[in-house]
């Protein structure tokens, strides 16, 4: 095999593959290099990694791991990349670089590897999609990177991060939304079954005014999807109009079925019973394309 071949396969494993291959490690001590070992950089000598899907870092939770890396120093090393004669970028590992200097640290332990930016954007936004705690906006956004930048169609990237495409899916629609919603995902304001929901209200103004309505009124998800079926009170008029069968609650069982569907189908699933235990189980599409993608997966 390749020493090239070598390298892809390690990338479609992770960043943690990579770390674990000894044929990208250059990691230098002098003048000869020491595959497999840290080095101690001056944190002056190290600029942030520009290729971060991770804008926010909550201020308490930085200080609070200053203090730890103060008293216990930095437990897993960083990841860099070397720019040039005594300069580097950060690959993974920007939040503990923020504690390390928060706490005043001279130097951070690092592994030092070489990548051009395209192999470092992907090293990076893998990274932080398999292991940091991204909000679904955040995620949506290195997913789309990975697409876009990396040339990567949906199915290789499901490969290449072990996630199904139909969450992959349903995360880049959230990337649909009004700007204000987005936020508000961001923020924790609303979670994302609320902002799936609202994905499917229509126009922007009808989104714009039940994402006010999740805020106002606390609704919770199931709340917002009866209002989406004209089933609530103050429903809005172009929200489509379930057929009335003297509607039941479900159960938590049929509504982990529910979201298990639209998950699987990306498509707004409802389960509509009556009191007798009969209903309907409803597949909602949005086009005549929509609906033999949807005819295509169940026959699988």
């Amino acid at each position: 095999m390749s020493s090239n071949t070598k390298k892809r396969s390690a990338l479609g494993k992770g960043l943690s593959a990579l770390l674990e291959n000894t044929d990208t490690d250059i990691t230098s001590s002098g003048n000869s290099a020491i595959v497999g070992s840290i080095s101690d950089i001056a944190v002056e000598k190290i600029e942030a990694n520009p290729f971060n899907p991770r804008t926010n870092f909550e201020k308490e939770a930085l200080q609070e791991l200053s203090a730890s890396i103060t008293m216990h120093g930095i437990i897993q090393p960083l990841t860099v990349r070397k720019l040039g004669r005594d300069k580097y970028q950060l690959i993974s590992g920007e939040r503990r670089f923020r504690a390390a200097q928060l706490a005043g640290l001279k130097t951070v332990p690092a592994y030092v590897r070489v990548a051009n930016d395209q192999t470092m954007l992907e090293m990076a936004l893998v990274e932080n999609i398999q292991r940091e705690d991204l909000n679904p906006i955040e995620v949506a956004l290195s997913y789309q990177r990975l697409i876009e930048e990396c040339s990567l169609t949906q199915d290789q990237l499901s490969q290449k991060i072990a996630k199904s495409r139909t969450s992959i899916t349903n995360h880049m629609r959230l990337l649909k939304l009004p700007i204000e919603i987005q936020a508000g995902v961001k923020a924790g304001a609303i979670s994302m079954g609320h902002a799936r929901a609202l994905v499917s209200a229509g126009e922007e103004e009808t989104q714009l005014a039940l994402f006010q309505r999740c805020l106002d009124e606390q609704l919770s998800v199931r709340e917002l999807e009866a209002i989406l079926r004209g089933e609530g009170p103050g429903a809005p008029k172009n929200a489509p109009k379930a057929e009335r069968i003297a509607p039941v609650s479900i159960s938590d069982q049929e509504y982990t079925l529910k979201e298990y569907l639209s998950d699987r189908l990306s498509a707004k699933v409802d389960i509509r019973k009556a009191p007798n235990g009969t209903g309907k189980l409803v597949v909602n599409f949005s086009s005549d394309v929509d609906l033999s993608r949807i005819l295509e997966l169940l026959s699988k």
